[in-house]
């Protein structure tokens, strides 16, 4: 949807005409505003890539329900969280480029530093995140018997650490508890420490080393220009919580060399994306901003910040099979793993992963493993590679039966053609998943699978919004988790393993967890627990991929018929009534018979379902509850 703007220049008294001969933009470019002649432009993805712009993003209401990617509340923040539908303060940033093309040259092969930008971005929802929840007005649906006006509150300030939103007469965000008006520091430490980086390339004469990062600023200048009503929670300050982390920790410049940006070309993104994709991308340098989807978007240094990005995965992933890099960690945005053959969606442009994976098999590589912790399945990976049995590719995530975003993952989905057997998903049920359930599925899926399978190289698609306090994500893993995973996955290649930033929303969380992991890649990382006990919903969940999978991996037989021989001993005896209540945030209540009929879940969740969770707590009579779906 094309928003009011002014043009970057309209010359006085001409007629502006969306043609080529006038402005240079197909009409096939996204859905937004040409910057030079200020038309609205057709939406590309619809008519070229055969989809509506509306379908498939972590905001769509029609392809995903209401509560994929969205987060439910607590008791507490149920007493606070009672907004103003319309009213809003929001925030945003632009900032030009320094040539024709959208993007900054970089000097001597390294990045060069580009001014910082306004920090909070917004999402425009249509139907499944959190300005859905907020603001949406599905005309479609009758809500008639819904007033709930009488109880909304007017002000409100949106958290820098995680965007959620609280009421003005809070000081900490009942969300992450991080102070109203806080902001992470640190970053202009680690961009005064890139020109002290060693350089590793194919053609530097240094001897190898162990860690690589990957890293360009020109990607901070991919942000959402249009003004909404609350942040967009892909945006560039995840970047710079990363990079202040990993400076303060010792680890950069001191531990890793830089690999130098590049952009990747249009021959090799054809390996993965088609040519009318890549286009549809490359046109958005000409518009001030546009929309894939409701939630992703692209502004004047979009195509640049994206091609940036698969350029440093793609080189990370040859110097790794090479052997001139151990490891390495591609910190890069914007994300890709929902970024399928034809389409962009879910925040993401091109497939970061799938680019590094046929860079890796160019280099030498005969067997790939990509692995994707990101708490949303990486459909865009798993389409690209549905049919090749030369890649494995093993997503663990938030599932809920179809009904979390984007709705593909299930158990069932296993390949096609050759490729059967090496699409292996690990869907959970529920959230507030934690540390237990993702170590028991590693020590009884993934790690027996990847050493059955041998892989040359590992490439993990890491995103760290199943990490505890994000908000999409709504899970519990912790920053020592994702160290103990990235410990385990280290013996599948013999250490060949690329680590690829994909999601992740609170900064603290992301800032922390990235961390751990690139210190498990420099070889500071802690040891990792043998024994992990799952909770019951964990165990399903494994149960049910163990079943699908032996069919395929015969290895996981015994472990299967095992595991279902003592599946009531396994369950982690924390398991208890505060469990239950714990999880029972994670989905709401069933609710009263005609919430079916509506679309106001939250705030049904918000000034009734909080005050019945007070009433259980208080008597501690929690009762267990179904987490599917209706």
């Amino acid at each position: 949807m094309a928003s009011d703007m002014k043009p970057r220049s309209v010359q006085k008294g001409e007629i502006p005409s969306h043609v080529a001969e006038n402005c240079g933009v197909s009409e096939n470019a996204c859905h937004g505003k040409c910057q030079s002649c200020y038309s609205d432009v057709k939406p590309f993805c619809a008519e070229v890539n055969g989809i509506s712009s509306s379908i498939g993003s972590h905001a769509d209401g029609k392809a995903s329900k209401e509560n994929r990617g969205a987060c439910s509340f607590t008791s507490d923040r149920a007493d606070a969280l009672v907004e103003d539908i319309k009213g809003s303060v929001a925030r945003s940033g632009h900032a030009e480029s320094a040539d024709p093309d959208g993007c900054l040259t970089a000097k001597n092969g390294s990045s060069m530093a580009v001014d910082d930008l306004p920090q909070e971005f917004e999402i425009e929802q249509a139907g499944a995140t959190l300005q859905d929840l907020f603001f949406a007005n599905d005309e479609e649906e009758d809500d008639s018997d819904w007033d709930p006006t009488s109880s909304l509150v007017l002000n409100r300030w949106f958290c820098l650490n995680c965007t959620m939103p609280n009421v003005d007469d809070t000081t900490h965000c009942l969300n992450c508890h991080e102070l109203k008006g806080s902001a992470l520091g640190g970053y202009d430490a680690f961009k005064t420490q890139i020109a002290q980086a060693a350089l590793v390339s194919p053609d530097t004469e240094l001897p190898p080393v162990s860690t690589a990062i990957g890293f360009d600023e020109r990607m901070l200048l991919h942000s959402e220009v249009e003004v909404k009503p609350n942040p967009h929670p892909e945006r560039p300050d995840r970047l710079r919580a990363i990079a202040a982390s990993l400076a303060a920790a010792g680890i950069f410049p001191s531990k890793c060399a830089l690999v130098p940006p590049r952009e990747i070309t249009k021959e090799e993104l054809l390996m993965v994306h088609t040519t009318d994709h890549i286009e549809s991308i490359e046109q958005t340098k000409n518009m001030l901003y546009s929309y894939f989807t409701s939630d992703t978007y692209a502004n004047g240094h979009s195509a640049c910040a994206a091609k940036l990005a698969a350029g440093l995965c793609a080189d990370l992933a040859s110097l790794i099979v090479s052997g001139r890099v151990h490891n390495g960690f591609a910190m890069v945005r914007p994300p890709g793993h929902h970024a399928g053959v034809k389409q962009a969606m879910g925040f993401c442009l091109h497939n970061n992963a799938a680019v590094a994976a046929l860079a890796a098999k160019r280099a030498g590589a005969k067997k790939v493993l990509i692995v994707d912790w990101d708490v949303h399945h990486g459909n865009g990976t798993q389409e690209i590679f549905d049919g090749d049995s030369s890649v494995l590719y093993i997503s663990l995530h938030r599932h809920e039966y179809g009904n979390f975003y984007p709705g593909t993952g299930a158990a069932h989905e296993v390949g096609i053609l050759d490729g059967q057997g090496f699409s292996v998903n690990i869907p959970w049920s529920c959230g507030g998943v934690g540390d237990n359930d993702y170590i028991f599925a590693f020590q009884t899926i993934v790690l027996p699978i990847a050493a059955e399978f041998a892989p040359d190289i590992t490439i993990i698609s890491a995103g760290f919004d199943a990490a505890r306090g994000d908000p999409l994500g709504c899970c519990d893993v912790t920053p020592m988790g994702y160290s103990i995973m990235t410990s385990m996955l280290t013996a599948c290649s013999e250490g060949r393993l690329l680590v690829i930033l994909e999601g992740g929303y609170n900064l603290r969380s992301i800032s922390s967890s990235a961390t751990e992991v690139v210190k498990v890649l420099v070889g500071d990382g802690s040891g990792f627990r043998s024994e992990s006990a799952p909770s019951k919903e964990g165990l399903k969940t494994v149960l049910q991929v163990l079943k699908v999978q032996q069919q395929f991996w015969p290895v996981l037989g015994p472990t299967y018929a095992s595991l279902q021989a003592q599946q009531g001993s396994v369950f982690s005896k924390s398991t208890s009534k505060g469990n239950e209540l714990k999880k029972m945030k994670y989905s709401g209540g069933s609710g009263p018979f005609w919430w079916k009929f509506g679309s106001k879940r939250l705030l049904y969740n918000v000034l009734y379902e909080s005050r019945r969770l007070r009433k259980i707590m208080g008597s501690r009579e929690g009762r267990a509850i179904d987490f599917a779906e209706p």
